[in-house]
């Protein structure tokens, strides 16, 4: 019995989508749409522990002692490293400065509010981390101080 090649799905249809999506969405936009995007949830949700520049709110300290309570580290110390974070590695996103570094950063930081502080909110933290991966994997991309700089 001979079996045929034939797809159940018509191949070149495919083809063409792929081709329209990689000419559509270069590497460099999708990075930057990337850098963008993760940049805004980790800078929004530092703005909410801090009051004007950068002087931490009570009610953060409160929350790392109370809620969160992330092991190894003292609440003090912990609300200050997550709020001073969340703050630095969104804005060297933002231009691409140290992008993989900055992305690594805020990866290791999800991962230490999934298994710590919401286990339960791992879709949310999936599609974070699968958005970081993305820019360590590729870098900043050609719109991004890193590719000026020739930093890897």
């Amino acid at each position: 019995m001979r079996t045929s090649n034939t797809a159940l799905v018509p191949v070149r249809p495919l083809h063409l989508l792929a081709e329209l999506a990689e000419r559509a969405l270069p590497a460099s936009l999708v990075t930057l749409v990337a850098r963008l995007a993760v940049a805004a949830i980790f800078w929004l949700s530092g703005r909410t522990k801090v009051e004007g520049v950068l002087t931490v709110k009570d009610t953060t300290f409160y929350l790392f002692a109370e809620e969160y309570r992330v092991p190894l580290l003292s609440p003090t110390l912990a609300a200050h490293l997550a709020t001073y974070a969340e703050h630095l590695f969104p804005i060297l996103l933002v231009v691409g400065l140290l992008t993989r570094v900055s992305a690594l950063a805020l990866l290791a930081m999800t991962l230490v509010i999934q298994v710590f502080v919401y286990p339960s909110a791992w879709p949310t933290h999936l599609s974070w981390a699968a958005i970081l991966l993305v820019l360590l994997a590729q870098g900043g991309g050609r719109f991004s101080l890193d590719r000026a700089l020739r930093i890897p």
